[in-house]
């Protein structure tokens, strides 16, 4: 069971919602399973810069290379960058970034199914902040003190994908998917 820590509120918010999904496998008895936990809400008194002129590539491969040196410290195996999903996940972060979807999970499994693999599991990390100087070392910490981020973070994945967007309003948007290939 998860449990949803209460924090107070302070300059700069941080919000994640995590979910897991174990996609059906053609041929194969599984069935589809969806579990999505409600927002998290984790807030710093840090003081930042709120800036809309971020580097969303710079970002995403921050992303891409904390989660990575984090699984290594675990003696797992590092997660390579896939562009299908990298893909997807840019469109569901620019999705939210312009309101367009509500922040979180909405259309995961419509995602999961565009990316042309063939994968026997898939799970999604999405984080939203606004005021911090450093978004990508904010989510990504967020997510390691989430026991439902960091279920995702330690799963048996071998591809993943990052997107990232920002709004004027200074919002930043980050999505990871996980993909286990068969």
């Amino acid at each position: 069971m998860f449990r949803q820590p209460a924090f107070g509120i302070a300059l700069s918010t941080l919000v994640f919602v995590s979910g897991l999904m174990t996609a059906p496998i053609p041929g194969n008895t599984s069935t589809e399973t969806t579990t999505h936990n409600q927002p998290l809400l984790i807030s710093s008194s840090q003081a930042a810069t709120l800036t809309t002129n971020f580097q969303t590539n710079a970002l995403e491969k921050s992303v891409f290379d904390e989660i990575n040196r984090y699984r290594v410290s675990k003696k797992l195996p590092k997660l390579n960058l896939n562009a299908n999903i990298t893909e997807q996940a840019r469109i569901h972060s620019q999705n939210m970034a312009n309101g367009q979807i509500p922040f979180s999970h909405q259309g995961f499994e419509q995602r999961v199914k565009a990316i042309p693999l063939h994968y026997n599991s898939a799970s999604e990390n999405v984080a939203f902040n606004q005021g911090y100087d450093n978004p990508a070392m904010q989510a990504v910490t967020g997510w390691l003190e989430s026991p439902g981020h960091l279920h995702n973070i330690h799963g048996n994945y071998n591809l993943t994908g990052i997107g990232v967007a920002a709004n004027q309003k200074g919002e930043v948007y980050l999505t990871q998917i996980f993909i286990r290939t068969r």
